[in-house]
């Protein structure tokens, strides 16, 4: 409790600098800090005393949730870059290109790799001072890149591609729910179903966004080149967003989150 109220200390000493104290004191902003924060305001006689508490602990909540979501992206882009550090090492571009297939066949050739490889490529076909040796590797790398994903045709592509076609939102996000929702495995399944993880699903949507906007004309993903109606695009937003509040984020936090209707959020 009297770290609890020290760290509160220091917050309201310092509101402007929210940022960085949950940069410094991570550790500190558990659940039982914010049940504190609750308990605190309820201390209160007056509304605004209360309604200030309020909107301090939502500003807490916010920095820990920028905070988080910056960590956990230099975690996936270290990974990446160490993945990729092992490719550039390789004897030969040859065994290069075959640790580039032998990830995409393990699921491991994820988004940020994709685009660390895209982008060496992008700078060294630009580049005026690099060789033309370095610019064939770079160039091989990046053509084994897309033609592993290309090979790959994962479910998840397919099931993407169904969703986007459902125009009404309810019936796609019933039908997301059930990609989710396979039921117990002694039951009889559909066997043309398709079935997979919030994770694995999340992990698709991004590298197909990834590969849009990273090079709309050069993509060699056809689901990529297909993007080009704003609606689909929307679709595939709502979708990757709907994945990490009403899944991940559950998965991650152990207590759902409101968010917004879908429905509603498609319409604005």
């Amino acid at each position: 409790m009297e770290r609890h109220s020290e760290l509160l200390k220091e917050i309201q000493d310092s509101p402007t600098d929210v940022n960085a104290i949950v940069t410094r004191r991570r550790k500190d902003f558990t659940d039982e800090f914010f049940r504190y924060l609750t308990l605190v305001s309820e201390t209160y006689d007056g509304l605004e005393d209360r309604d200030g508490m309020a909107r301090l602990a939502a500003r807490c909540l916010s920095a820990v949730g920028a905070y988080d979501k910056t960590l956990e992206a230099v975690e996936n882009l270290d990974a990446a870059q160490a993945k990729f550090d092992d490719i550039l090492n390789s004897p030969s571009v040859e065994v290069a290109c075959e640790k580039i297939k032998s990830l995409a066949k393990a699921k491991e050739l994820d988004s940020s790799l994709i685009l660390l490889i895209n982008s060496a490529w992008a700078s060294a076909k630009e580049s005026t001072t690099m060789r033309n040796e370095v610019k064939d590797i770079m160039y091989r790398l990046y053509k084994a890149t897309k033609s592993s994903v290309k090979s790959i045709a994962p479910k998840e592509i397919k099931l993407l591609k169904y969703l986007l076609n459902i125009t009404d939102p309810e019936e796609r996000f019933s039908a997301l729910a059930t990609a989710f929702s396979p039921g117990n495995e002694h039951e009889a399944k559909d066997p043309k179903a398709l079935y997979t993880t919030p994770k694995e699903l999340h992990k698709w949507i991004k590298i197909m966004l990834d590969a849009y906007l990273l090079n709309k004309e050069e993509t060699d993903i056809k689901e990529a080149k297909k993007m080009t109606q704003p609606v689909v695009i929307q679709r595939l937003f709502i979708l990757k967003e709907t994945i990490e509040e009403e899944y991940l984020a559950q998965n991650s936090a152990g207590t759902p989150e409101k968010t917004m209707d879908k429905t509603e959020s498609e319409e604005l």
